[in-house]
Order: structure tokens, then C-alpha cells, then sequence
């Protein structure tokens, strides 16, 4: 895509877009699609949401408003996030990789600018409700309003203290809870219809009509908790999911599989379905059985809340008439999580508290693998389940070849600079007098076409249990409680699912790799 901004004394901005297909490989003869103004930005962030769970991605979850942003938009096959929450989001909101900004500890983003400092000077007005995972507000941060979580994760029903007549929240972890200005500590909700994900959204339809849009276009960021631990779901909700996974781990996921082989998604030859090496469904006695089929219940409710609430935004922007000129975007911040310490240390909840403010369950491991259908590992890991995320981008008035899917990998780092090159934005070289690093991602804008997009460096992972380097198709892969003699080796090309380890045939690539990366991971930490 091509954004040719023609400045005027009034600020008239036309966008002078070039359509092809969404399928890279087509190569159908462009169309030129104009834009009268610069266009609103609404991104979408869910919270630790597996890569098949969602319906135009292979799952039985009811979510006809993602679906719909799919059908009307592109699916990326490749597109990747950090691992983890806090650090994506930094990803996301800087355009570096996470280690640049020292957001792992003591999670203040350093030595960075955030979308809302580049988007507003640019015209844009800034908002942010839902998780930040941070120390900072980020009303300090470029934003003109945020509401919501500046923790990791909460109690859905009530972040804070005991209200009368009901239950204490389950582990008692006070949050820290923005509105504007003002933190919370803790965060105890009056309304006791309170619920983070309708929250979230009533908060930002709020800001929607705000007399300021009616000049300027915004920028949306929409972080949900959901579906993240503790799983909580509205009991109608719950309900619609009644039997849905009675038959246990693997008949699920086989079924997830084959509805992503039919619409296309994958490619069964280089994305086999893996051996399950999960729990024995069968092995479970009665009880515990009935207990793992409430957690997936409830997990798939919230994930139906998520859908509804997007819904209702997509609605709000259609009412108003933006919705043809809003470029939307909708990821995970990593893969499905496989955490069920917490749950472990405490086996005393009973079946009929699930998914109340009294409950903090988790869906383990063997429902994290079903999330990820049929990447392998989870969360916090550098191998697929735990990077690759689902990555819809919807434009109505621009993208009209639409339903189809973009198979190049792209990275949350991509973000900055695709919105930067699109607006016409300024990413600035130095902050308060000092340097800060260039934005390390590319833009995705050629995507948008169905273009080849130009990368010319590797991407790289570090977090927690996993290291990775990514060239072209080839991606070297470690844990790191493995010793570094340990890295696999696989070409995409012919293996996305990592099932054919590659490092004893290729020594000599698997060496360049992890030069490379060693190379990378001295610098970003030099700082």
C-alpha cells in the first residue's frame, strides 16, 4: 500500500491506496481505492488466547464479530507477538523489542516513545482502556485518556476488597486501577454488574462521542484481560457452552483441525497434527472430568463476551459512520497459557463457585495445547504456541478483496512503523535530549495489498523459558534451561509445526543463527 499525504491549508489528507488481493500469491492487477481523510485506528489486544480460538481461526467459539472483521479483511498465517503480556504490549506500544525498553523489570517502558506520543502530535486523539501491565500511567505516556488494569491480571467480577453480601474475591491480590489521572489501589467497583471485559468497553464507547472527534480521527487501543486466568464468565454465557467439550482434549482439538485444514488456514503437509501427548481424557475420574469441562466452558465464554463486547464497537462506529474508514486490528498478546500452579493450591474450590468472584481457576496445560491447535508449547516459550498469534486487519473502505489469508510473517514490533508510514507520523530520534533506538520492525502496509513485504533483519525472541531467531524461513530454537548445544533448526518452508529438527543436517545454518542472535541479544541489552 502506498499513502501519499497532500497537505492543504485546512489539513485535507488524502490517501491514495493500492488493492490487490490479501493472498500474496495472486497477483491480480491493483485497484485504486481513495480515502477522504486519515483514517481512525482501533487495535484490538486479548490476553493469553490460544491461535485457534477463535471461528475464523478453526475453533467451535461463537465469535461472529471477529469473524465478520476476517471475512470483510486479511488473516496473517505467520504473525507473532513476545510470549508474554507485559513485554508484547511494550512491543506494541513502542515499536521495539521489549529488552530495548527495560519493560520486564521494573516494567516502565525506558528509552522509548509510545504510539500515543507519536499519534497525537500527528492530530490523532489517543485512547486506551483495558490492560497496561506496566507501572505507568499512561495518561503520562502520550494518551488522552486511559481507563483500566495497570497489573497483569485481576479478579473479573471485583480487583479489590470484599463487598457486602458477597463472596471475597478469591486470592487476594489488590490491583492497581487507572481512570485518567487517578490510580486506584485497590480497585473495589460499586456496580456490582461489573465485569473487566463489559467494563473495558463501556468506557471507550463513552470516549467515542466525544465532541474532540468530531474534528480529530483517534487512536483505539482496546486491551482486554479476557480470556487470561482467573477464569470468570457471566453464567448465560457459561450456559451456551453446555456439552460443547464433553468428549475431552483431543477430540476437540482434532475437530479445531480439520476446520482449519478445510477453510485453508494451514497446509496439512507442512502443519501436521502432532501426536497428543497431553492428559489421558480418560484416565480423569468423574469429578475432575466434570471440573476440566467447566474450565473450557467458561474460557469459551469469556472468549464470547470478548466477541460481543467487539460487537458492540463495531456497531457504535457504524452508527456514527466511521466504520468504513477505521483500520481495526485484532492479536494475542502471546500464546494459550498451560499454568495450572495456581489452581493446584487449591483443590478445594467446588464445581457449582467455577467462574465466580470466589474462583480463580486455570485451564492447564492440556487445554492450553487444544488452544493452540497445532503449534507446539505455550506461553513464555520461544516455539510456536507460544508467539504465534492470530493478527486480523479489517479496513472497509480500503481493503476490499477481502476473506483471504497473508502468509508472510509479520511482528508485533510492526505496528509503530506501519501506523507511522500510514499517518504520515514522526517517530523522533531522541526523548528528553537522548538518543532512543530506531523503530525495529518493518511496515505492513504492502500486506494490506497482498505485496511481498521487504525485511531485510531477522526477528528474534527472548523471554523467559524460550530464545528463537527467525530468517526467512528458517528458525533456530532453544529453552532456556536447555544448554546452548540444544538449539533446533527448522525450515517453514516445509515445517511450520517444528516436528523435524534440522540442527545435525544444517550445522552450518544453525551456526549462523545463533551468532546472529547472540549477536542481537548483546545489543538490545547494552543499553
Amino acid at each position: 500500500m502506498i499513502a501519499k499525504i497532500i497537505k492543504a491549508e485546512i489539513v485535507l489528507v488524502l490517501l491514495i491506496i493500492t488493492l490487490s488481493c490479501a493472498n500474496s500469491q495472486k497477483g491480480e492487477e491493483s485497484k485504486v481505492i481513495k480515502s477522504p481523510q486519515k483514517p481512525n485506528i482501533v487495535f484490538i489486544l486479548v490476553d493469553d488466547m490460544g491461535w485457534s480460538d477463535v471461528g475464523c481461526y478453526g475453533a467451535e467459539i461463537e465469535t461472529p464479530n471477529i469473524d465478520m472483521l476476517a471475512n470483510q479483511g486479511i488473516r496473517f498465517t505467520q504473525f507473532y507477538n513476545t510470549a508474554k503480556c507485559n513485554t508484547t504490549r511494550a512491543s506494541l506500544l513502542t515499536g521495539l523489542y521489549h529488552q530495548q525498553t527495560e519493560m520486564s523489570r521494573p516494567k516502565v517502558m525506558k528509552n522509548s516513545v509510545t504510539l500515543g506520543e507519536v499519534l497525537r502530535p500527528a492530530g490523532y486523539r489517543t485512547l486506551v482502556s483495558g490492560k497496561h501491565h506496566g507501572t505507568e500511567n499512561l495518561v503520562d505516556r502520550g494518551f488522552d485518556h486511559y481507563y483500566g488494569l495497570r497489573d497483569g491480571c485481576c479478579n473479573f467480577w471485583n480487583p479489590g476488597v470484599k463487598r457486602d453480601g458477597e463472596p471475597a474475591p478469591a486470592r487476594k491480590t489488590y490491583r492497581y486501577w487507572c481512570d485518567d489521572d487517578t490510580t486506584y489501589h485497590p480497585f473495589t467497583p460499586e456496580n456490582r454488574d461489573f465485569y473487566t471485559t463489559d467494563a473495558f468497553t463501556d468506557k471507550a464507547l463513552e470516549w467515542l462521542d466525544e465532541p474532540e472527534l468530531e474534528e480529530k480521527p483517534f487512536f483505539l487501543y482496546l486491551a482486554y484481560t479476557a480470556p487470561h486466568f482467573p477464569l470468570q464468565a457471566w453464567p448465560e454465557d457459561i450456559a451456551k457452552y453446555e456439552g460443547v467439550y464433553d468428549e475431552g482434549y483431543n477430540a476437540i482439538r482434532e475437530a479445531r483441525y480439520k476446520r482449519m485444514v478445510q477453510m485453508g488456514l494451514i497446509d496439512p503437509v507442512k502443519n501436521p497434527l502432532p501426536e497428543w501427548d497431553g492428559d489421558d481424557w480418560n484416565a480423569l475420574d468423574d469429578l475432575e472430568r466434570r471440573k476440566e469441562i467447566r474450565r473450557m466452558e467458561i474460557y469459551a465464554a469469556m472468549i464470547d463476551r470478548l466477541d460481543q463486547n467487539i460487537g458492540r464497537v463495531l456497531n457504535k462506529l457504524k452508527a456514527q459512520g466511521k466504520l468504513e474508514n477505521t483500520l481495526i486490528m485484532f492479536a494475542s498478546d502471546n500464546g494459550a497459557c498451560p499454568d495450572g500452579s495456581i489452581r493446584a493450591k487449591d483443590k478445594s474450590t467446588r464445581l457449582e463457585d467455577f467462574g465466580t468472584v470466589a474462583s480463580y481457576e486455570t485451564v492447564g496445560q492440556s487445554w492450553a495445547t487444544v488452544q493452540n491447535t497445532p503449534l507446539r508449547k505455550w506461553k513464555a516459550f520461544s516455539h510456536e504456541g507460544g508467539i504465534r498469534t492470530p493478527l486480523i486487519v479489517s479496513w472497509p473502505s480500503v481493503i476490499q478483496d477481502t476473506g483471504g489469508f497473508y502468509n508472510q510473517p509479520g511482528h508485533i514490533i510492526d505496528i509503530m512503523p506501519t501506523l507511522v508510514e500510514l499517518i504520515g507520523a514522526t517517530y523522533p530520534e531522541t526523548v528528553d535530549g537522548k538518543p532512543i533506538p530506531p523503530m525495529q520492525g518493518i511496515s505492513l502496509l504492502p500486506a494490506f495489498e497482498g505485496k511481498d513485504l521487504v525485511r531485510t533483519d531477522p526477528i528474534y525472541w527472548e523471554y523467559s523459558e524460550g530464545f528463537a531467531i527467525r530468517e526467512g524461513n528458517m528458525k533456530a530454537v532453544r529453552l532456556r534451561r536447555a544448554n546452548e548445544k540444544e538449539w533446533e533448526l527448522y525450515d517453514f518452508s516445509k515445517d511450520e509445526n517444528e516436528i523435524n529438527d534440522l540442527a545435525n543436517e544444517r550445522p552450518e545454518k544453525l551456526e549462523s543463527l545463533k551468532k546472529k542472535w547472540k549477536e542481537w541479544n548483546e545489543a538490545v541489552y547494552s543499553r
